[in-house]
């Protein structure tokens, strides 16, 4: 997950508050005091960071909560909304035949970029094409021609052609049965005059639909003295903030970029051609908080195939405990597709579970090289055991042992997380305010924070 010391620092803060059995000044105080350590250590803007934390406790000590909502709950309401006024306006991402010019400095990531945008807007229906006009980079061409075919673009570069102005126009004409033709600028190791003439004279001749500007996460607050620059420079129209996986400074380049109200269209979040993210403020924030991101676990749950219906009545099960093993084979077939679980469990609301903890990537491994295992031993085991798993005897488990060619250890060991699982979710049902949070976002289709009592 992008940032996770970040978001590990601010769900023990949410924590804090929820745990607490009331809130008063001193409560108020220390918890301005736990947000300021945690954004500065994210290196947030300090004047954004002491912004934030007076409006919070002015907030927690004049406004009451609304009827029905605990004073915990609130402040954490609170927290979201004053977190997410640094974090800009949501995307605007146009999903239709377009022209998109990639400016930034060299080693931001512009290149991979654009090959990850390829890949993007192919997963949504449009094909792509990838223009080659960095005229300055030695190997800028063959490494995105390369790009072009690892995610299946069509690709037009000239390495003679040293006008970048001439090179752009063969190229577009060349992609013009492309709905999505992207072009691959070239950068500098500084912004300098002669960069901010060449990305403008591109733009005044080929008037692109978007300009967008690639920013290095690392650079933190730097982020936003560079993405005012070229935005004066061509009138940039989104930002795409790269390496957020792996820096501890992301949440000042995010806050920073946001500064100059230009919205941030994407954030990178890994190396590999699909780790490209819409950035969606209220989706990023209630993830990074741990209130969890029910619109991106809806869209997994459709990933792997599950219709609304489908998840509705297991959801329902869950809750209730009436499910079994047939049940949970069902769901568990479906996602079993690499990746899958640790988009789920990114997306579940750990922090407003009490107790929860962060999962880490050697223990979602584990669960899926489990979860391979526990169907093996399932489709060992007739329907009738399936339906109803408590007739599974000694003499039954050393049957369906052999029959899966595993352990018997193993048999047992399913079926007693199996009961631990419908015991816990029967546990959870005393959890009032989940449920509620749960249910209605299963059941509307609306995946918000609407049931916290924060508003769109």
């Amino acid at each position: 997950m992008v940032l996770e010391s970040f978001s590990a620092s601010l769900r023990e803060t949410i924590r804090k508050i929820t745990g607490s059995s009331y809130i008063d000044k001193e409560t108020v105080k220390e918890i301005s005091k736990d947000l300021q350590r945690v954004l500065l250590k994210a290196d947030v803007n300090v004047k954004t960071v002491l912004q934030v934390t007076k409006e919070l406790e002015r907030r927690a000590l004049e406004e009451k909560p609304p009827s029905g909502m605990a004073h915990q709950d609130y402040m954490v309401r609170i927290i979201y909304e004053e977190l997410l006024k640094i974090l800009g306006e949501p995307s605007n991402v146009k999903l239709k035949p377009q022209t998109i010019m990639l400016v930034g400095l060299y080693g931001n990531g512009k290149t991979t970029t654009a090959g990850k945008l390829a890949r993007f807007f192919a997963k949504k229906g449009l094909n792509s094409g990838l223009i080659a006009a960095d005229v300055h980079r030695y190997a800028a061409y063959d490494q995105l021609k390369q790009i072009a075919s690892e995610v299946n673009a069509k690709f037009y570069g000239d390495q003679n052609e040293k006008d970048p102005v001439k090179l752009i126009k063969h190229g577009l004409e060349y992609l013009k049965d492309v709905a999505v033709k992207i072009i691959d600028t070239s950068g500098r190791d500084s912004m300098d005059e002669e960069l901010f003439d060449e990305i403008k004279m591109i733009k005044a001749a080929i008037n692109p639909d978007e300009v967008l500007m690639i920013i290095d996460a690392t650079m933190g607050q730097q982020a936003g003295p560079e993405a005012k620059a070229f935005n004066e420079a061509v009138g940039v129209t989104g930002i795409v903030i790269t390496k957020m996986d792996g820096t501890a400074k992301g949440g000042g380049a995010l806050s920073a970029v946001a500064e100059i109200h230009v919205p941030i269209y994407f954030i990178g979040t890994g190396e590999h051609m699909d780790d490209l993210e819409v950035f969606d403020p209220k989706k990023f924030l209630s993830r990074l908080l741990g209130l969890g991101d029910l619109e991106s676990l809806f869209e997994t749950v459709k990933e792997a195939e599950i219709t609304e219906e489908e998840a509705q009545e297991s959801f329902e099960k869950l809750m209730t405990g009436k499910f079994n093993l047939k049940d949970m084979y069902d769901v568990w077939e479906k996602f079993s597709k690499p990746g899958l679980m640790k988009k789920l469990v990114d997306a579940l609301p750990l922090a407003r579970i009490p107790g929860s903890q962060k999962i880490d990537e050697t223990r979602i491994q584990s669960a899926e090289d489990k979860l391979k295992l526990y169907r093996i031993i399932m489709d060992s085991m007739t329907f009738q055991e399936l339906e109803n798993p408590d007739i599974i005897n000694a003499k039954r488990i050393t049957r369906i042992a052999r029959g899966a060619g595993v352990k018997e250890e193993d048999v047992r060991m399913l079926l007693k997380e199996f009961r631990a699982m419908k015991n816990n979710m029967k546990m959870m049902k005393g959890n009032r305010g989940l449920k509620k949070m749960l249910q209605s976002n299963f059941r509307s289709g609306n995946f918000g924070l609407e049931d916290l009592g924060i508003k769109e």
